[in-house]
């Protein structure tokens, strides 16, 4: 337990900078702390969510892009994938721009540059314009994936970590969930033979809305800015990368999905955009609302546990879809992709809550204790997120390529789905290898411990 803090109060909404912060200190986290984290979440939420939208917008407008565009299937998975390329890639710079420029800061900035993509698309959304041309235009819509990665990076900052499964959780949710919302959208106008423009133009006024309350009600942390080393450190540690292994399982599962899951009822069971459409939005809702349940679940009986259990039951859903595929049944199909992603919902909030929990353990193994031990878990999660969260992005991608490959090869899904299967499988035994199996060997040497701490991941 910590001593009563004494940093002075967070500054009033004109202040911008919070030059003391330490949620651990529950005292300081009771009084003030709360309730400057719950308002900074949820201004994160929203611009996180319109980034999601206009991420995912093209796995909508590929719905309305009928024969009179001259596409292949084979030319909108490659589209949707080089869009969900982009979206990884810029999550790595958007990881560091937190701490370049304060997280409240490059709100602002990442929620207003999504008005470049969105008017682009505006422009050029007509038959007759080139391929090339709309996978340019694409490649724009990809800084939309950017914001997860700084706004998850930011978030962590401002809660202690007991709470940081919820938070990170809803954080993520909220964002998420802005796949399924554009779709949504996108269902009302296509059902109201509203054309592609009616839909970006409807999301020109909510990305200006965002960025004006970023600048309103948002703060930077001090303490967060100019650590850009710690992106370095946390690069050089093996568990951000065994962790952006797992998360290609449960994240990229969910964004591929997302992208690929009209295209699929489209291409595979002759599905109409309207009837796609109808059908498209559930999973990424269920998915997305889950998310936070899932960092719940891991906060109460330990992430690692959570993650592998949730593998089994991803791997159960796709086995069900390459029999589903198989057999042509259109019902069993949807109602297990819809599972399928329920379940990467849950596998992302546990995955991100374990994030925090390796590298607290960590300091505790160094012999860190108390406000030191807290710092640099902070420090490095909040670094890793960034990256995991850019490689795990670049499983959408391999999803995308992996359907187009199958549909050209056989002119179905069912070779992309034992191939998910397959690293599902490799999911599952990473994290029970990783995290659980030393939890025996552990309990083995307790009568001898020493006095370093052991290493045990079970409970992160």
């Amino acid at each position: 337990m910590t001593a009563p803090s004494t940093a002075p109060a967070p500054p009033s909404r004109g202040g911008r900078w919070i030059q003391q912060w330490d949620p651990e200190d529950e005292t300081f986290w009771n009084e003030t702390g709360e309730k400057v984290a719950r308002r900074n979440l949820l201004f994160s939420v929203l611009s996180e969510h319109i980034g999601f939208s206009i991420w995912t917008m093209w796995s909508v407008l590929v719905l309305f892009m009928g024969p009179e565009y001259g596409l292949t299937p084979a030319d909108k998975f490659l589209l949707t994938s080089m869009v969900t390329l982009v979206g990884a890639v810029v999550r790595v710079p958007y990881t560091f721009a937190v701490a370049l420029f304060g997280g409240r800061n490059w709100t602002i900035v990442s929620a207003g540059l999504l008005l470049v993509p969105t008017i682009a698309a505006f422009t050029v959304m007509e038959p007759g314009t080139s391929f090339s041309t709309f996978l340019l235009v694409g490649l724009l819509a990809g800084i939309g994936g950017g914001n997860f990665a700084s706004s998850m990076t930011n978030i962590n900052a401002f809660f202690p970590l007991r709470k940081k499964g919820w938070a990170l959780g809803l954080n993520a949710g909220g964002g998420n969930i802005g796949v399924p919302v554009i779709q949504l959208i996108a269902l009302a106008v296509i059902g109201a033979s509203g054309g592609p423009r009616v839909l970006l133009g409807i999301y020109i006024p909510f990305i200006v809305v965002a960025a004006v309350l970023a600048a309103l009600y948002m703060d930077n942390l001090a303490t967060v800015k100019n650590d850009t080393g710690a992106a370095i450190d946390s690069a050089k540690d093996g568990h951000t990368w065994i962790m952006s292994f797992l998360y290609i399982g449960t994240f990229g599962s969910f964004i591929g999905f997302s992208f690929a899951f009209g295209q699929v009822l489209q291409v595979q069971f002759g599905r109409t955009p309207l009837q796609a459409a109808y059908v498209t939005f559930i999973g990424p809702l269920l998915g997305s609302l889950i998310r936070p349940v899932g960092g719940w679940l891991a906060d109460k009986y330990g992430g690692a546990k959570i993650t592998l259990y949730n593998y089994v039951g991803m791997g159960a859903a796709t086995a069900v879809l390459v029999f589903a595929s198989m057999q042509k049944s259109l019902p069993l199909f949807t109602t297990a992709f819809v599972v399928l992603f329920v379940l990467s919902g849950v596998g992302n909030g546990s995955t991100f809550k374990m994030i925090p929990g390796i590298f607290h353990t960590k300091a505790l193994a160094k012999g860190l204790q108390g406000d030191e031990a807290v710092a640099y878990g902070r420090r490095l999660s909040g670094a890793s997120m960034g990256l995991i969260g850019a490689v795990g992005a670049l499983g959408g991608v391999g999803i995308n390529l992996a359907f187009r490959q199958s549909f050209l090869s056989n002119g179905s899904g069912t070779g992309a789905f034992v191939t998910f299967l397959v690293y599902y499988a490799l999911c599952f035994a990473v994290t029970w290898a990783v995290y659980l199996r030393r939890t025996a060997a552990k309990t083995e040497a307790t009568a001898a411990a020493e006095t370093k701490p052991q290493l045990s991941y079970a409970e992160v």
